[in-house]
């Protein structure tokens, strides 16, 4: 009985020490907004990166529900940096990647930046990217954040890219050459002033010295 009741304490202990923990905000992060054609794209940028330092991505890639599991996955078969799904309650690491699903947003507690997602028929896709980038808004002032919007149908993410730039942050979208579906990075261009446009392979240089 006294050892079954020692196991329940410990266990309570261990709760509540998760609980009380606090996560470092990273002094950047890197935003990066992907519909059709995406995958591949964040593939060859996550397997270019360094070693994460005091650095943190999130991505938001419209994918069907139910595939981001194993999107995360095949991303996590490079080892250089930690990669995991954004569930609820998941706490935004320092040097860690995140991948997005559903309505997701990030909020600050006593502990840290959270993710708060939910699986929603409200919005239009899966994640919603304007949703995503736009909870980023409230933390620019204390992180640096890099916004990339690349390959992609629609104009999902362009109203939150805009909104992050006024705020100071900076912006990155692919050139017509370099997008599979030249319709997110096309809209960037038109709608975001002083937007920079590069090619896939200058947007993974762009990233790799913003991490560095």
């Amino acid at each position: 009985m006294l050892s079954h009741l020692m196991k329940i304490f410990k266990a309570l202990l261990y709760e509540n020490s998760k609980t009380n923990m606090s996560y470092r905000v990273p002094k950047k992060i890197v935003l990066i907004a992907a519909s059709t054609g995406g995958p591949g794209q964040i593939e060859k940028i996550i397997k270019a990166l360094p070693k994460l330092n005091d650095t943190s991505i999130v991505i938001a890639q419209h994918m069907v529900v139910g595939f981001m599991d194993s999107f995360a996955k095949r991303l996590n078969e490079d080892p250089t940096n930690d990669i995991f799904v954004a569930n609820d309650k998941t706490y935004l690491e320092s040097s860690a990647i995140y991948v997005c699903s559903g309505s997701t947003r990030v909020s600050r507690d006593s502990n840290g930046i959270v993710f708060d997602k939910k699986d929603s028929n409200i919005n239009s896709f899966n994640p919603d990217i304007n949703y995503v980038f736009n909870s980023f808004l409230p933390f620019t002032k204390e992180i640096e954040i890099l916004s990339v919007i690349l390959t992609g149908i629609g104009a999902d993410g362009i109203e939150a890219c805009k909104a992050l730039q006024e705020k100071g942050s900076s912006c990155l979208t692919e050139s017509q050459e370099s997008a599979i579906v030249d319709g997110m990075p096309s809209r960037a261009r038109k709608e975001i002033k002083d937007i920079k446009v590069l090619d896939i392979k200058e947007i993974i240089e762009a990233i790799r010295e913003f991490c560095s």
